[in-house]
C-alpha cells in the first residue's frame, strides 16, 4: 500500500495479538513505527521481528509504557516526535478485560485498572498528540473498540464501560478537531483468537458467564474472525484515501468501507456508524414516544 509509504506510526499494546499484526502491516509497509506495550521482553521480542521486515532507510523504535501513567506518556509522546521525526498516526490498541465476575464481587483495584488503562490511557494519548497533531494541521488517530461498545456484556462490565466510553470520546474528538484535518475513527475488529480469548476461557463460566464462556470455546475451536480484516481496515484509515471519514465505529467485517471515499458528504452528514439511543419510533412502537 504506497499510500502507506513515508508515514509516522504510533501502535500502543503492539508487543503481541492484534496490536503486533498492526505493527507488521505498517512495518511491512514502508512506515516508521513506534510501538510500545508494558511488557518489556515482549515488546523486544515484538521489535526484533520487526526489523527484519525494515529496509536500511526505516525507522522501527519501541519503547515500554504503561498507557495510564500520565507522566510516562507525556515523554513518550514528545520522545517520538523527536525519534520519529514526527508522527501522522496514532493506532490506540493497548487494552485489558480487566475485572470479571459479578459486579458486586468483582475486585475493584481489577476493575479501576481496566478503566485506567482502556479509557484514561486512550484519553491521554490522545491528549499528547493532538496539539502536535493540530500544528501540520493533519492526523489520524484509530481507536481499536470491541463488542463491549455496542452491546452489554455481562459479568466484564469494566471492559464495556470503558470500550463505550472510549467510543464516545473518540466522537467527540472527531468534531473538536474537524477544522485541523485530523480524523479520529473507532474500529470493531470482530471476534479474535487472541490472548484475551485464551482469557476468558481459562476463566471459566463462572466467572464470565455460561453464554460467553460457550462463545469463547466455539470460537476457539473455529479460529474466530482472521486478524486481516482489522489491519486492512488500519491501514485504510491510515492512508490518504479515508481523509474526511472521522467520528465513526466501523466494522471491520460487517461495513462496506472499502467504497466509502466515494460517500464522504454522506458520511459526515448521518449519524449511521455511531453510538446513538434508539427510540421506540426507530423500532416501530406506536407507543413509546411524543
Amino acid at each position: 500500500m504506497k499510500k502507506i509509504l513515508k508515514k509516522k506510526v504510533i501502535v500502543t499494546g503492539a508487543s503481541q495479538g492484534l496490536g503486533y499484526e498492526i505493527a507488521y502491516e505498517f512495518a511491512r509497509n514502508g512506515a516508521d513505527i513506534m510501538i510500545c506495550a508494558r511488557n518489556k521482553k515482549l515488546l523486544q521480542d515484538a521489535h526484533a521481528k520487526l526489523v527484519k521486515l525494515s529496509s536500511n532507510n526505516q525507522k522501527i523504535l519501541f519503547q515500554e509504557l504503561d498507557v495510564s501513567n500520565e507522566t510516562d506518556v507525556k515523554f513518550f509522546i514528545k520522545e517520538t516526535i523527536q525519534k520519529l521525526g514526527g508522527c501522522n498516526v496514532l493506532v490506540n490498541n493497548a487494552g485489558i478485560y480487566g475485572a470479571k465476575g459479578k459486579i458486586e464481587t468483582t475486585n475493584w483495584d481489577d476493575w479501576v485498572k481496566a478503566i485506567e488503562i482502556n479509557l484514561y490511557g486512550s484519553v491521554l494519548i490522545c491528549k499528547e498528540i493532538i496539539p502536535y497533531f493540530k500544528s501540520q494541521k493533519y492526523g489520524k488517530i484509530i481507536q481499536l473498540s470491541g463488542g463491549g461498545a455496542t452491546n452489554p456484556l455481562p459479568y466484564l462490565s469494566a471492559y464495556a464501560t470503558s470500550k463505550a466510553a472510549v467510543v464516545r470520546f473518540i466522537e467527540t474528538i472527531a468534531e473538536e478537531l474537524k477544522d485541523f484535518k485530523i480524523d479520529a475513527n473507532s474500529i470493531a475488529p470482530g471476534a479474535l483468537n487472541t490472548k484475551m480469548l485464551d482469557e476468558i476461557i481459562n476463566e471459566g463460566p463462572e466467572k464470565v458467564g455460561l453464554s460467553f464462556f460457550n462463545r469463547a470455546k466455539k470460537q476457539k475451536e473455529t479460529g474466530g474472525t482472521s486478524l486481516r480484516f482489522a489491519t486492512e481496515l488500519v491501514l485504510f484509515l491510515a492512508s490518504s484515501s479515508s481523509d474526511g471519514i472521522t467520528g465513526k465505529l466501523i466494522s471491520a467485517i460487517w461495513d462496506n468501507w472499502r467504497v466509502w471515499p466515494l460517500h464522504i458528504k454522506e458520511l459526515n452528514n448521518t449519524d449511521a456508524y455511531t453510538l446513538r439511543r434508539i427510540t421506540g419510533k426507530d423500532r416501530n412502537f406506536q407507543w413509546g414516544d411524543i
